[in-house]
């Protein structure tokens, strides 16, 4: 089974799914921000290429991306650690120091967790968050004519992904994008701080593609971006120069960037710093069929649900 149809079954069994739908569920009655994720070896990481050192920090940085997007301050942790009962003792070590290092740079507490025994390496934590805003944020808040924004570079993390599990030369930018990403804080709190409404935001996590389908379908309005205007680095298209690899490919499709995309009103847009954040479409009319144009040159692809599942990471074993 693929994510998007395990996700409409557990919406569809719980008698209370209200929360549900955005990576960040905001709690009202606790004016807090709540997140999980969960890491599991030879899924989403390999210790033949990840140290247990850049384990334990990306184990956070996935998990205060979603805080990113959600435009809230980041305050606390749990880390439950799944491992061997052989395990050494310096792995332990090196993979909460890992922890302790990216905590103590966006002055977050760890404030628990679990350990238990498994066949394999899992890192499962919880991030909790502080409202920075009297606004929110969530997939379903896109409307007609607001622009489409985003962070960074895209196609970075996946190249690198890509080159570690092929054995082949990349630039240690991209094998860094990979192992040691960041989250876009920064970026975060100047969105929040110009907030005049609710806004749509999402993290690339996924991929480009799947975080404005996922806007697109929540919101009920169409996206069309130009993959042309999404940047890139220089050296993924060494990269992909040199292997004879589609870049675009990796910009729309690959997964693991962590940089944020937001559906922003015209205001807004106009007091956005273009240093970090670049336009690349516009919200569309509503749809009963909503979904995502990609434009490139004279062509335009038009991304249907059936793309999406075919094109995106998976999680799981068809």
């Amino acid at each position: 089974m693929n994510e998007l149809s395990i996700l409409e079954i557990i919406s569809n069994t719980l008698s209370k799914s209200d929360y549900l739908g955005d990576d960040c569920a905001y709690l009202e009655d606790l004016d807090i921000f709540v997140t999980h994720d969960t890491l599991v070896q030879d899924v989403h990481f390999s210790m033949y290429t990840i140290s247990p050192y850049l384990l334990g920090r990306k184990s956070i940085a996935v998990n205060l991306s979603d805080l990113a997007a959600a435009l809230c301050v980041p305050k606390y942790v749990t880390v439950s650690l799944s491992m061997p009962s052989n395990t050494n003792q310096t792995f332990i070590e090196d993979f909460y120091r890992g922890i302790n290092d990216i905590c103590n740079e966006y002055d977050v507490k760890v404030v628990g967790g679990d350990l238990t025994a498994s066949d394999k390496i899992s890192v499962s934590v919880c991030a909790i968050g502080k409202k920075n805003s009297e606004f929110l944020t969530s997939r379903k808040y896109a409307k007609k004519g607001y622009y489409v924004v985003v962070t960074g570079f895209h196609g970075s993390s996946s190249a690198g992904f890509h080159a570690l599990s092929e054995f082949l030369y990349a630039d240690e930018k991209l094998i860094n994008a990979h192992l040691n990403p960041a989250p876009a804080l920064t970026e975060s709190g100047l969105l929040s701080s110009l907030l005049t409404s609710n806004i749509a935001v999402m993290d690339t996590s996924d991929g480009l593609i799947d975080a404005l389908y996922k806007i697109a379908t929540a919101s009920k309005h169409s996206i069309e971006i130009d993959v042309n205007k999404v940047l890139a680095q220089d050296e993924l298209l060494e990269f992909c120069n040199n292997n004879s690899l589609d870049y675009k490919k990796f910009v729309l499709w690959g997964g693991e960037d962590y940089q944020l995309v937001a559906c922003v009103p015209e205001d807004m847009f106009k007091s956005l710093d273009d240093s970090l954040f670049v336009c690349i479409g516009r919200v569309m009319n509503k749809d009963t069929h909503p979904c995502v144009f990609i434009k490139d040159n004279f062509n335009t692809e038009k991304v249907t649900k059936e793309i999406l599942i075919s094109n995106s990471y998976k999680h799981f074993i068809n």
